[in-house]
């Protein structure tokens, strides 16, 4: 198991997202950040099943960095209730995980 998670975030638009993912990077609470423009995300909010357009943030970042990254997301984020959801990284390239932990301080 390294020490490294990617998390997921959806924005409402391209820019959203540029603007969220630019302000975690320079703020060394990732280490990049992967948009994935035009999804279409269905869920229930608020009792009615709904549609959306969205843009994917793919984040990765030093587990240790978690909880200031979720907080500088639920500060800049402009949902109500922002998708943010960690997923542990069980193996990967040895010097691109050490990247992710040097850059994500």
């Amino acid at each position: 198991m390294t020490q490294v998670v990617v998390v997921l975030v959806t924005c409402p638009n391209a820019a959203a997202g540029r603007r969220l993912g630019r302000e975690l990077v320079r703020k060394r609470l990732a280490a990049c950040v992967n948009l994935i423009p035009r999804i279409e995300s269905c869920y229930r909010w608020q009792g009615k099943v709904e549609r959306s357009p969205e843009t994917l943030l793919i984040i990765k970042t030093a587990s240790r960095r978690f909880a200031a990254l979720q907080r500088a997301i639920r500060a800049l984020h402009p949902y109500e209730c922002p998708e943010i959801v960690a997923l542990p990284v069980s193996a990967g390239h040895p010097p691109y995980l050490r990247w992710i932990l040097e850059s994500a301080t």
